[in-house]
């Protein structure tokens, strides 16, 4: 019987052939061979699912392209392949070009119209068919906010944590979404190396352990107890890829228990990482077998996929995400208002600090240079203050003074940056700097969970001055939100370890290699010191 997909997949190799350099369809052959062998049914390739999550930046498109030459050789060898799930988790700081760029991509390689091929769009725990035009849901957006406001008041709205640490979690939830979604995956394809992925999973087990250790068997609480219920994890998983999403499962509810509150019963419910994946999953890694750094095969990425580099997706070392401009843009206002430097002097620290990062992590020099002259020369400064400011909005929410509070984190350690916060600020509620601080240190009536956030009410009945009003319209958090804050300790600025406060934030950030120490100061004309800076 003739192939309804045979006439499809002919002109979709033939387009491919033509663009990809035959060095890396060579390449593309002989990993063929080695993923055919490894398989789980090699005799029957149809029966096969292989997942590639496609983030949508550059490596990961040519990543996918790699993946379906491979796919296209198998099916004219053998007359049948494997199945291609392609899956792209979407955050709230991942802007329409990036979709775009997934569509025009998905379009040269004729994913659409291979029966073969399914694409999915993965938004928080939602699970959908991929359309370019799928509205963001609120309810990410929310979520991706509050993450960023809570963790950035811990750490004085330092760019790694603040931004990545929630949004890396829901990354390794998608991948246990997309791998258990329908009759399950196989294989995921990964570029990582094997001593990659020995070394992280071993960072992962270690922090895991640290963070969260195993339970031990212990008699039961008293029917009395008040202690917060904590959601129900699910059972272990006995595979090797499942045990290590378990574990990032148990890093993340330590560390959004740290960000939230440990009575944040719904906040932690939803931010848990899937992890009950088939037990034949397996990864499987194409970095031995091909180069696929976006400067090895640019006039293959920008012509035949249509990838673009967008002034909003890209940001210093990412191609997928708005976000690092934002981070950028903290820095500025940090220095100009926390410090009374200057806004240039601050996002002039932190371009220095993310030029010197996308060349350790060998961004191909045509786009450094890109990103150095989109911040330098006249007028530069304030276009990028105020496309970051524009973003910020229309993005998650954020006005220019919420962000203000978060660079000074005034609330948390008991309010210990209140006094100069509202000082410089909002003089008009220095009179109400002791009802302030009695407001946030006041147990809410009737709440046994006062690390709840999210509700939109103050905590504790009417509001009859309005005052948790007001301090919900400054920093863009609920009272019960800020309570949390109060009761936790943050960062205190300065210092090449970046102030501890908090043993989950602490873990993560150490072993991430992308930060830096800088050379600052912390007034006006103050003596110089070192500060640790993170981002992307």
């Amino acid at each position: 019987m003739l192939d309804p997909a045979a006439g499809g997949r002919d002109e979709a190799f033939r387009a491919l052939r033509s663009a990809l350099p035959p060095a890396n369809l060579d390449e593309a052959l002989r990993c063929a061979v080695r993923l055919r062998a490894a398989l789980p049914h090699p005799e029957a390739l149809t029966d096969n699912l292989v997942l590639v999550a496609y983030g949508g930046g550059k490596d990961s498109s040519y990543t996918l392209a790699f993946v379906r030459a491979m796919q296209l050789i198998l099916y004219r060898v053998h007359g049948s392949t494997f199945r291609l799930r392609v899956a792209t988790n979407r955050h709230a700081g991942m802007p329409y070009a990036v979709l775009a760029n997934v569509d025009r991509e998905y379009r040269a390689l004729r994913l659409y119209d291979d029966p073969d091929c399914e694409l999915l769009l993965i938004d928080g725990n939602d699970v959908a068919p991929f359309h370019v035009d799928t509205p963001q849901p609120e309810a990410v957006v929310r979520r991706n906010r509050l993450d960023i406001l809570m963790t950035g008041h811990r750490t004085m709205a330092d760019g790694r944590p603040t931004f990545c640490n929630a949004c890396n979690l829901s990354v390794m939830n998608s991948f246990g979404l997309a791998a258990a979604y329908g009759d399950g995956a196989d294989l995921i394809i990964t570029g990582d190396s094997m001593q990659e992925q020995r070394q992280y999973t071993f960072w992962i087990g270690r922090l895991s352990r640290r963070l969260a250790p195993a339970p031990t068997a212990s008699p039961a609480a008293p029917a009395s107890s008040t202690a917060p219920a904590s959601p129900a994890a699910p059972a272990s998983p006995t595979n090797g890829v499942g045990r290590f999403l378990s574990h990032v499962d148990r890093i993340g509810q330590a560390y959004f228990a740290d960000i939230h509150g440990p009575g944040a019963v719904e906040e932690l419910a939803e931010r848990r990482v899937a992890s009950e994946v088939p037990e034949r999953l397996r990864f499987f890694s194409i970095y031995s077998d091909t180069q696929y750094a976006a400067g090895d095969h640019m006039e293959f990425l920008t012509g035949f996929l249509g990838f673009e580099f967008d002034d909003l997706a890209f940001s210093f070392t990412e191609s997928d995400c708005g976000n690092p401009a934002l981070m950028a843009h903290l820095r500025g206002l940090k220095c100009e208002r926390l410090y009374q430097r200057t806004y240039a002097e601050g996002m002039g620290e932190y371009v220095r600090f993310a030029l010197e990062l996308m060349r350790r992590k060998d961004i191909p020099a045509p786009l450094i240079e890109q990103m150095r002259q989109r911040y330098e020369g006249d007028g530069a400064i304030e276009r990028m203050r105020a496309a970051a400011a524009q973003y910020a909005e229309v993005t998650f929410g954020l006005t220019e003074e919420q962000l203000v509070c978060l660079v000074y984190s005034p609330f948390t350690s008991k309010g210990a940056g209140l006094a100069d916060f509202l000082d410089r600020e909002h003089p008009g509620l220095v009179d109400r700097f002791d009802d302030i601080h009695a407001l946030l240190a006041a147990e809410p009536a009737g709440d046994s969970a006062p690390g709840t956030a999210g509700s939109a009410g103050t905590g504790d009945g009417a509001d009859g001055d309005g005052l948790a009003r007001e301090l919900a319209r400054i920093s863009g958090l609920e009272l019960a939100q800020l309570r949390v804050l109060y009761r936790h300790g943050g960062w205190s600025p300065g210092g090449a370890s970046g102030g501890a406060a908090t043993e989950a934030i602490d873990a993560v950030l150490a072993g991430d290699p992308h930060k830096a120490v800088i050379t600052t100061r912390h007034t006006r004309n103050g003596p110089f010191i070192l500060e640790q800076i993170s981002g992307r």
